[in-house]
């Protein structure tokens, strides 16, 4: 039988942190800048188990953070050491299984033929030893022939847990979980569930067909189907991670376009160094942007082929910006609070291309209705 390990980094960032400065280990850390005034709009990248414990999570701006936890142990982002970390866990993995995918810059997928649950929870343990003893890093390892189920259950490892879920075990496990627990149920659908009285992944499995289609569409079969135990049985993907992304949100909302074009200049060049430090190139460009009124609107393009060139990212992310703002002025004309900057359908360098006839402007396919803020490390 096939098993999927997910292999889930936990509080990644801090950890990589406090593999440098072992002296901040027991204490509430956060990744982020120190908010200097009360007004300071940046957020919360990172939080330890121990700031944790207050309230503190990541995404959160960084004011609110200082308000709840005021002894912090504040620490600057280091992203390159952070794309070196990512990768010292995929050669690891590699190394001693073969086959491996990047689902983040903090999960990864092994997969192996084992005969049962018993031999799949031996490997995982040998899994989480191994990244434990050679990066010195911790990590939760959620087990299943489902990807979707080693991702729920991935998350409820945490921290430093292994939870294996057998085939017979799926629709047990999953049945008293909260449907937010689903990858792709977000705010928006989440909603949507409770306002047909659905609260949990069980609940799903009763629940009439056609309001759920009505509402979400064909993202509904896959959820009954989920429910049942049955997940849609999809292969895992070939092609690496899925996608890289850097954001930054803005000391002050502006549509001014001479001041945002520094900022995506600066997000294009310190993603490309994270591409170059993991040897990936990339085919999509993706520009997100957030409005003072905090929604979301986004566009991305398809380029004719696979790319690793630094000129490219910067030319089609300041293309897509100056499409975005020229949309906005014939609306309302908001200004912007936060920029977020993605490359999608990465290979390695040297990968074999495969050139798809497919139209040059896309929007970013999410598995559910809701389109997040790309994922901070957990």
């Amino acid at each position: 039988m096939q098993w999927l390990f997910y292999v889930d980094m936990d509080a990644f960032y801090v950890s990589c942190e406090l593999r440098e400065r072992p002296e901040l280990r027991g204490q509430p850390v956060l990744v982020g800048h120190r908010p200097t005034a009360p007004r300071d709009r940046g957020v919360v990248l990172a939080a330890s188990y121990e700031a944790r414990a207050f309230g503190v999570r990541s995404a959160m701006p960084s004011a609110r953070a200082l308000e709840l936890l005021p002894n912090a142990q504040w620490v600057a982002p280091d992203f390159a050491r952070y794309s070196a970390a990512s990768q010292e866990l995929r050669s690891l993995l590699a190394e001693l299984y073969g086959e491996v995918h990047l689902r983040s810059i903090d999960e990864a997928i092994v997969v192996a033929e084992l005969p049962d649950a018993d031999a799949a929870r031996s490997r995982a343990a040998a899994i989480q030893s191994a990244i434990d003893e050679r990066l010195h890093l911790p990590a939760s390892i959620g087990v299943s022939p489902h990807e979707v189920v080693a991702k729920i259950a991935s998350d409820r490892a945490k921290p430093q847990g292994i939870l294996v879920v057998a085939p017979e075990a799926t629709e047990a496990f999953l049945s008293p979980l909260p449907v937010r627990a689903i990858p792709g149920v977000g705010p928006k659908a989440e909603a949507t569930l409770l306002a047909l009285g659905i609260r949990t992944i069980g609940e799903l499995r009763t629940a009439e067909p056609g309001p759920l289609r009505r509402n979400l569409g064909r993202f509904a079969d896959e959820l009954r189907a989920l429910a049942r135990g049955r997940p849609s049985s999809a292969p895992v993907e070939r092609s690496g991670p899925r996608q890289r992304s850097v954001d930054r949100t803005l000391r002050e909302d502006t549509a001014d376009p001479e001041r945002l074009i520094p900022e995506v200049r600066e997000l294009s060049e310190e993603l490309h160094r994270a591409l170059v430090e993991e040897k990936l190139q990339f085919r999509s460009v993706v520009l997100r942007l957030r409005w003072a009124d905090f929604q979301q609107t986004q566009v991305g393009r398809r380029l004719p082929a696979q790319t690793a060139s630094e000129a490219t990212l910067q030319v089609e992310a300041l293309r897509l910006l100056r499409r975005l703002l020229e949309r906005e002025r014939t609306g309302r004309a908001r200004p912007v609070r936060r920029l977020s900057l993605a490359v999608q359908e990465l290979h390695s360098l040297g990968a074999r291309q495969r050139l798809l006839d497919a139209p040059a402007e896309l929007r970013t396919v999410k598995p559910g209705p809701d389109s997040p803020t790309p994922r901070v490390p957990e």
